[in-house]
């Protein structure tokens, strides 16, 4: 038994409770005190989380950032090195290799389920989808890896589209994705990618305006596609930066589409803050988060993720939900009450990849115990010890030291 417990509940409020755990699961969550005869562990209020959910990553860009640097942290500088460092290194080998230490950072930490967005073009894209399905096995039972296929929506054009789809298409838990802006979410593209996704069966993750154009976006096309062609598959918008600088009408408008639509969205606050707004020598002026409270106000289900790690588009970064969660705080206002953000990186994402995390009896007992008694404390240090417990037992796995990376330079 986990004695003396503090649970954050769907509401924001934190409850005192004892969890019995017994074959992996848990057996019950009482106000009672320990029975005599159960082994006890003694919390002292310490907080238990359900196992975390990273939806949106890039495991196959990943930790290049030593070798493969931006040189000025723009958007631009990061497509740029990026694509200079898959074609000086990403083979097979080299991709695994990093794919297998950002799961094993993530696993350390206490995240159960991944969705990794994959580089889909050149030669990287025909190998990199059997390369997943190997990934996907070798993880079972400890991380849930999803995947989505990244290109741009011209890609989906023609015998390559359908190649493409139908990679997706045998990939289990895997969604199409596109790369979508106010100048390339044209009626054509997204027609063809929406027919390519009921064609086989493939939910879609989208990449949706991460800029600051003023004047239109791609997530309110998204949004009225969905709804013209009666979308039933899950549709998950990232980034969606650019809505908050549209005009107060437009954005209500946006706002109210998207719940309409039954759309997902999912904010990446530390690569956006890092990348949106930067010219050299100026103070960045906008934070570039999308309008999370409104959307959140209007049903939408909003989640956080790592995004990219240690690679040109993020310099940092350690598929940490708990540091996630804590910056997406300080960034996107999350506070003055917490209320139910904490299942922003829990509940929320790992119910959108198919997985029932609430805290409940007759769950897995995949959990994370935080030194914190209560949300300030967490915010305030997220990098302070836990315990991971996975199908009931502390998970003995730490995070991989950087020199296991290293390698002679070409």
């Amino acid at each position: 038994m986990l004695a003396d417990a503090t649970l954050p509940a769907a509401d924001g409020g934190l409850l005192r409770r004892n969890l019995v755990i017994a074959g992996g699961r848990i057996a019950a969550i009482s106000e009672q005190p320990p029975g005599a005869g159960l082994p006890v562990a003694h919390l002292g209020g310490a907080m238990v989380w359900p196992a975390m959910a990273d939806i949106h990553t890039h495991l196959d860009k990943g930790f290049i950032w030593d070798r493969t640097p931006n040189p000025d942290g723009t958007f631009m500088g990061a497509l740029q090195a990026v694509n200079q460092d898959r074609e000086a290194y990403w083979s097979v080998e080299d991709v695994r290799r990093r794919m297998t230490f950002a799961l094993r950072c993530a696993h350390a930490h206490g995240t159960q389920a991944v969705r990794t967005h994959l580089d889909t073009m050149g030669a990287h894209g025909h190998t990199v989808w059997p390369l997943i399905r190997e990934m996907q096995a070798q993880w079972a039972g400890r991380i849930a890896l999803q995947a989505v296929s990244l290109a741009m929506p011209q890609s989906y054009a023609g015998e390559e589209g359908e190649r493409i789809a139908r990679e997706v298409a045998a990939t289990p838990g895997a969604c199409l994705g596109a790369v979508l802006m106010h100048d390339n979410a044209t009626p054509e593209h997204l027609e063809r990618l929406f027919a390519l996704a009921e064609k086989f069966g493939c939910g879609l993750d989208l990449h949706v305006d991460e800029n600051n154009v003023r004047g239109g976006t791609a997530l309110q096309a998204v949004a009225e596609m969905v709804m013209r062609r009666r979308f039933s598959l899950p549709v998950l918008c990232g980034h969606c930066c650019s809505l908050s600088v549209q005009d107060a009408p437009r954005q209500k408008e946006i706002v109210q589409s998207v719940a309409d639509a039954g759309m997902g969205i999912v904010s990446l606050p530390m690569c956006n803050l890092y990348l949106q707004d930067r010219q050299p020598g100026r103070t960045p002026l906008w934070r570039g988060v999308s309008m999370v409270h409104e959307l959140h106000a209007a049903g939408v289900p909003v989640m956080f993720a790592s995004d990219n790690t240690r690679d040109p588009f993020y310099a940092y970064g350690d598929l940490d939900m708990a540091e996630v969660f804590s910056q997406a705080v300080r960034i996107a206002h999350l506070d003055h009450p917490f209320g139910g953000w904490w299942q922003s990186v829990s509940v929320t994402p790992a119910r959108w990849m198919g997985l029932d995390t609430t805290l409940r009896a007759g769950n897995p007992a995949d959990l994370v115990i935080f030194e914190a008694r209560d949300m300030n404390q967490l915010v305030t240090r997220p990098a302070a010890p836990r315990t991971v417990i996975r199908h009931g037992r502390v998970l003995d796995a730490r995070v991989p030291a950087y020199t296991e990376l290293e390698q002679p330079a070409p």
